[in-house]
């Protein structure tokens, strides 16, 4: 049972963070087809965030624990910045990308989210990095494919694989062929913003929970802090009375499945992870997204698939597992290290050091 038990515990991390991924896929495919009514994407975030935060915020307060650290002014602050990063910037960037391009490509741009979070954790040195170590230098090679990789899918769409095309078709005219690329460039570019955004969430994040154990209160609050930022964003952005209106069909589905599984579930399982694992742990779950959100494109919405996505995201995905390769490698190395500081021939060496100076003395 034990054994079972520290098994479950190894591994619940990863099939959470699995789920987690599922899940986005979900959320970046109803949102699509919502936008695609007419809902407008700054008004989607407002409404999903408050309605997160309405249900977050007493949750927090009827299970806050005594021993909590109390709200200082400087944590506050540290949730602001949490609701600017994951909320305000990550997620209308998001939408508006989805707007403009597929979330296919949105899964795939995704993945340049590992390689930043790394570089940051470097940066900040909560990732240690040894230019003359093998396992570093592994590192920064797939730190580098994956942000080529992502270069690749924003710049170039390539041919729809099922039938490729050598010239625009009376249907679809050159400028229309023309205006379709420009706004894949603009979506990848959106995409890119919310990917170094919630890199430098991540990071945030695990630093965050270094100082303050209460994860309920951290998504309550920074859930607050975003939708307060989203609402004045939106009421700068949005000018049409009849934006805010949501319509009882997909629309209203895609915002409480945002608020109730995008916001209150996804995000409290991220945090969890963050704490267990770290952030680069959470980061390098990216990749898996790519075939869930191709499939869910091509059936739910009708999409193509690209050759660009298709090469760009191997690419990506090479990177990807190129570093997490090489950090389970320096996990391995890390731990025989303490297993040879706590083996027993270490432990006894001093006592009989100090037992063999007594008897000379």
């Amino acid at each position: 049972m034990v054994a079972v038990g520290r098994s479950f515990e190894e591994w619940s991390p990863f099939a959470a963070m699995v789920i987690v991924e599922c899940l986005d896929v979900g959320l970046s495919t109803l949102g699509k087809a919502a936008m695609s009514r007419g809902m407008n994407h700054f008004v989607f975030v407002l409404y999903s965030n408050a309605l997160a935060t309405l249900i977050l915020l007493p949750s927090s307060f009827i299970t806050n624990s005594p021993t909590r650290a109390p709200l200082s002014f400087s944590l506050l602050s540290k949730f602001f910045l949490l609701g600017l990063l994951g909320i305000t910037i990550m997620q209308n960037c998001v939408f508006t990308a989805i707007d403009y391009s597929s979330p296919t490509l949105g899964s795939a741009m995704s993945n340049i989210t590992p390689a930043v979070t790394f570089v940051l954790a470097v940066i900040l040195r909560m990732e240690k990095l040894d230019i003359g170590s093998s396992i570093s230098q592994i590192k920064v090679m797939g730190t580098v494919l994956s942000i080529s990789g992502a270069l690749l899918v924003t710049l170039y769409k390539g041919s729809p694989i099922g039938g490729l095309r050598t010239q625009p078709s009376p249907s679809q005219p050159l400028p229309s062929l023309l205006a379709e690329t420009g706004n894949w460039v603009i979506g990848g570019l959106f995409f890119a913003t919310a990917s170094l955004s919630l890199a430098a969430w991540n990071i945030t994040q695990a630093a965050i929970l270094k100082g303050y154990s209460s994860q309920l209160t951290i998504v309550a609050f920074y859930c607050l802090f975003g939708s307060i930022q989203s609402g004045i964003l939106s009421l700068i952005v949005v000018r049409d009375p009849n934006d805010w209106k949501i319509s009882p069909d997909i629309e209203l589905i895609s915002i409480f499945y945002s608020a109730i599984v995008g916001s209150v579930l996804t995000f409290s399982v991220l945090t969890w992870c963050i704490k267990r694992k770290g952030p680069v742990f959470v980061s390098m779950f990216k990749p898996v997204g790519i075939a869930i959100s191709a499939f869910s494109s091509v059936v739910f919405l009708g999409e193509t698939l690209h050759v660009g996505s298709i090469i760009g995201a191997v690419i990506i995905a090479i990177g990807f597992y190129t570093v997490l390769w090489a950090q389970s490698k320096e996990e391995n190395v890390k731990g025989l290290q303490v297993d040879r500081q706590s083996s027993p021939s270490a432990q006894r060496s001093p006592l009989l050091e100090s037992y063999g100076s007594n008897v000379l003395a």
